[in-house]
């Protein structure tokens, strides 16, 4: 057995993955833990198409069982949904990765009510939901669980135009402490940790030179993959010390800043 199926005492570890329909970080993340002996299960809204693509490609090359959930997470009611669907199916829960989130750059004065209150339903109410319907859920595990929120380096040095994004994933960094000690005291065997990744998987919009600028504003030179949050995903379930922690995986961007430059990036 490897070190995360010994940590919870199973071959096949249950992950549940929000946000990992479209080919991004989180669809990684799943793909990765399967790669550890978990079932996985799938959750997407737009995306369902590229789900079950990718359910289908991970139990064929790694022969552990998929499911995929659909369901809008600005609903509130289908986070607890997400959550139980996947208990119903495995009968346990293991890991919960809360990837899913929105962005997209908006002036301030163009900021209206209802697009700030949908930002807070995606990013935070909806991360809350899950990991309180999960957590809960794992404390009456013998073996806990492990949850893993992703929010951004940038919380601590937000960029223009995104004003309504920042403030909700703040919330993320408050609510992991606020959970591990919520969590820990009903089970000490339930950690809860978050991520908060730097510039990683660019869009097609992104231009050579702007490719440069944004590598050139880390200490690594390089701008960082999908996989690399994935690993940091798999440290923090399978080391059973660390409990309301944050890894920030971003080559150095949030302690650096060359010349003054200052480069807004999305990450996800």
């Amino acid at each position: 057995m490897n070190s995360l199926q010994r940590n919870f005492n199973t071959t096949h570890p249950v992950a549940l993955v929000t946000g990992s329909g479209a080919p991004r970080v989180g669809q990684v993340i799943a793909k990765h833990l399967a790669s550890f002996g978990c079932h996985v299960a799938l959750h997407a809204y737009q995306s369902v198409k590229d789900a079950n693509a990718t359910a289908t490609a991970i139990s064929a090359t790694h022969g552990t069982q998929t499911i995929v959930i659909q369901g809008a997470l600005e609903e509130p009611e289908n986070a607890e949904s997400i959550v139980n669907q996947v208990i119903d199916r495995f009968g346990r829960l293991d890991i919960l990765v809360n990837s899913a989130a929105i962005w997209h750059p908006t002036k301030l004065e163009d900021v209206t009510s209802e697009e700030l209150f949908r930002y807070y339903k995606i990013n935070t109410l909806a991360c809350w939901l899950t990991s309180r319907a999960a957590g809960l859920f794992m404390t009456k595990q013998n073996s806990g669980g492990c949850i893993v929120n992703i929010s951004d380096w940038a919380t601590e040095r937000p960029y223009l135009d995104h004003a309504a994004y920042f403030p909700t994933k703040g919330g993320v960094d408050t609510m992991t402490r606020s959970f591990a000690v919520e969590l820990g005291h009903r089970n000490p065997r339930v950690r809860v940790n978050c991520i908060k990744p730097g510039p990683v998987l660019l869009g097609d919009q992104v231009s050579e030179d702007q490719r440069k600028t944004i590598a050139d504003s880390t200490l690594v030179k390089r701008v960082g993959t999908a996989e690399h949050i994935a690993h940091a995903v798999q440290f923090l379930c399978e080391n059973d010390f660390v409990t309301g922690s944050f890894i920030t995986v971003d080559g150095g961007r949030s302690i650096f800043s060359p010349d003054g430059l200052q480069v807004g990036m999305n990450t996800g």
